[in-house]
């Protein structure tokens, strides 16, 4: 087959398998683009190097799921949030930890570092936010204000605020030196789940599931911008490094902004499906998204982006925008100032004067049981060889200037690769890059490894047909474990999957060599293909259907008689349907359609597909926040004097919705007692239902 010279603008780079169970989070290092940290749900923190097979280093300690994971700017420390709400933080040069924080309720959401100084801050499903100084092993300042998760701080480039976003839909701005909220920005209408500051304008850029990327101006605090033509949930944001454009992650789709005027200049669809964080090196953007105990490295050639002139969308298509003329910074806005050292006596001052008022400021000596629970974390090099060439170089003088940074190679546009399955044999030599933190090839490294077991893995394109296989790998200073896949639990259809359901592919598959094989004919074949091909087509036709039966009544515009012809088909599906739009508007909810739709909530929480009990959680959610203060001041007012219809009715519809709460939330509790990703969405629930018990 012919191939062209011509590259591809995106390509799949690499999948691994990073965790023996689900990968739970994931985060790139910021300043290289070459390091990445998972957690899973077997209570694991990897180090991995972009473009590379084995993890460099496994960090244990958490007795939880690993919920959040975040680097620091140097990207020598890392520090992961668990289920149970601790925080374990290591040093990777002398791969060891360096400290245990408790203080949360609840799992942990986010986690950021500052810019200059010894601090991190984290938030959680507990709704609070709390500012830690690593030195003195404690918690100096609490932040309250969030009514539900906190799912993303970042620190301003001068140190000086932190940015939060949370599942109630706004972003709050914080003074450290004041101890308290600046402001907040509530256009968001759904969960805001990302933050970013401006690398040196006063701008603060923050995506949501409401499928809108809004720019706040941070002088004036009021709203600059907001895109239109997102296709699904914004799930990562990201500033270009001279500041004047926006990145933006969603399902399969990168798109580049503008702003003043509001612009989009390119859209580039990439098969990341829900991409959990972005990152730049060499201009290129190095992207990273999981499913099950499957990390995939994306990457996007910036080169080929466009970044400034023809728009998208917001304008004219095509019509030519002027670059702006004036030199980096030289902007109407304010830019960040930043101090010349890393920890001044004036942040030291901003620190006491913040223990001062937080209760929880008091200096923290260390335990017995802190130095325990530090005991039982440890930093266990997998790959040394790699450790030392990404890692201790770093602290070690260098004679000679740094080499340039490599990019990723494209591949050509129509060429392909192959994953390669292998029996087991003695040893295989693998020759790899060694890469070190700042994504300086440092040359190949041969190692001759024994081959326990080899599974396939899907690798994307390269310049030249490459074989990739994964391996278990036996040392003999410590076993490792097998990264073999888990099976779902019993019951649970998960929403992504590699194989369609109730399809054995044995039956398409020859006999084996030494039974006598029969040959199959054209005929046969095709029959055995279409086995349930009549049965799916009958599934599917009555299923397009009822969807026409319900969407003409929504185009009336009633969504309650819409919501109640759904549910009368006894077809959860339908029901699904319906929500998913329902949930993306929160403005359509009212006191009716809940009573209508809790008794089909708590089938979809109880449901064997992962999809339903997801969408179930979701209204569930929407439910809470939007009525339960209602249904609870209604219930608890005393009785009005005279007759007065409209309220009694609403008093009706308030006692019926409660009832059904109190249903649900004793399937809540024990869900919630499940370990992973659903027992932590059912964990907010019941945090959420706590006020029915009282």
């Amino acid at each position: 087959m012919a191939l062209t010279n011509t590259t591809i603008t995106a390509w799949k780079l690499q999948e691994i398998v990073a965790h023996s169970s689900n990968v739970s989070s994931l985060v790139l290092g910021k300043s290289s683009g070459r390091l990445l940290a998972t957690g899973g749900e077997d209570c694991r923190v990897n180090i991995w190097a972009v473009s590379k097979q084995n993890c460099i280093m496994s960090l244990t300690g958490h007795t939880s799921p690993v919920e959040c994971i975040q680097f620091n700017s140097s990207e020598e420390r890392v520090v992961a949030g668990s289920q149970s709400g601790s925080l374990r933080l290591w040093d990777l040069e002398a791969a060891k930890i360096l400290r245990t924080l408790m203080g949360h309720k609840a799992s942990i959401c986010s986690l950021d570092f500052h810019p200059m100084g010894e601090y991190l801050a984290s938030g959680s499903v507990d709704s609070n936010i709390k500012l830690w100084d690593v030195r003195r092993k404690g918690c100096v300042f609490r932040y309250k204000g969030h009514t539900q998760a906190v799912r993303c701080l970042a620190f301003s480039p001068d140190g000086k605020w932190l940015a939060s976003a949370s599942d109630d839909s706004t972003v709050k701005l914080w003074d450290l030196i004041a101890g308290k909220m600046i402001t907040e920005f509530t256009s968001h209408t759904s969960a805001v789940n990302v933050v970013q500051f401006h690398p040196n304008e006063y701008l603060l850029a923050s995506g949501s599931a409401d499928r809108t990327v809004k720019l706040w101006d941070l002088e004036k605090f009021n709203m600059i911008g907001s895109s239109e033509g997102e296709t699904g949930v914004v799930r990562s944001i990201l500033f270009n490094p001279d500041g004047n454009c926006l990145y933006s992650g969603s399902e399969n789709t990168l798109r580049v902004y503008g702003w003043e005027p509001d612009r989009c200049f390119d859209v580039v669809h990439v098969g990341w499906g829900k991409v959990s964080d972005l990152a730049i090196s060499n201009n290129q953007m190095i992207a990273v998204s999981y499913s099950q105990t499957n990390v995939s490295w994306y990457v996007v050639d910036l080169n080929r982006v466009k970044k400034s002139g023809s728009v998208i969308q917001g304008l004219i298509q095509d019509k030519p925008i002027p670059a702006p003329t004036s030199a980096l910074g030289t902007t109407l806005r304010r830019n960040y100032e930043r101090p010349t050292t890393s920890c001044t006596g004036q942040k030291m001052k901003q620190s006491s004067e913040a223990d001062r008022r937080s209760p929880e400021g008091e200096r923290r000596s260390p335990s017995s049981e802190d130095e325990k629970e530090d005991k039982e974390s440890s930093a266990e090099i997998t790959n040394p060889e790699d450790y030392k060439e990404i890692f201790q170089p770093h602290s070690v003088i260098s004679r000679t200037p740094p080499k340039s940074t490599e990019p990723f190679p494209a591949p050509l546009e129509h060429s392909f690769s192959e994953s390669v399955i292998e029996k087991p044999g003695p040893a295989v030599k693998i020759v790899t890059p060694v890469i070190d933190r700042a994504g300086q090839l440092k040359g190949p490294m041969i190692s001759s490894t024994p081959v326990q077991r080899v599974e396939p893995t899907v690798i994307a394109a390269a310049p030249r047909p490459v074989a990739v296989v994964t391996t278990s790998v036996t040392s003999p200073s410590r076993p490792v474990v097998t990264t073999t896949k888990p099976k779902p639990s019993t019951g649970i259809i998960l929403s992504t999957r590699n194989e369609p359901i109730g399809l054995n592919a044995g039956e398409f598959l020859s006999h084996a060599r030494n039974a006598k094989a029969s040959v199959m004919g054209d005929e046969e074949a095709l029959a055995q293909i279409r086995k349930g091909h009549d049965t799916m087509c009958v599934m599917l036709t009555s299923r397009y259907k009822n969807l026409d039966t319900v969407r003409s009544v929504w185009a009336s515009g009633d969504v309650k008689t819409s919501l109640d012809s759904a549910v009368s088909m006894n077809d959860l599906s339908i029901v699904v349907d319906i929500l998913n739009i329902i949930n993306l508007k929160p403005s359509l909810w009212k006191l009716d359609l809940c009573t209508s739709i809790l008794p089909q909530i708590e089938e979809l929480l109880q449901s064997k597909y992962e999809s339903y009990v997801q969408t179930g959680c979701m209204s569930l959610k929407l439910i809470l926040k939007r009525f339960w203060p209602l249904i609870s001041d209604t219930l608890t007012a005393p009785p009005s004097v005279g007759v007065d219809i409209t309220r009694e009715e609403r008093h009706r519809k308030c006692k019926a919705c409660y009832k059904q709460l109190k249903n649900l939330s004793n399937v809540v509790k024990n869900r919630a007692e499940q370990v992973g990703r659903h027992g932590s969405t059912f964990k907010e629930l019941q945090l959420l239902m706590a006020p029915l018990d009282y």
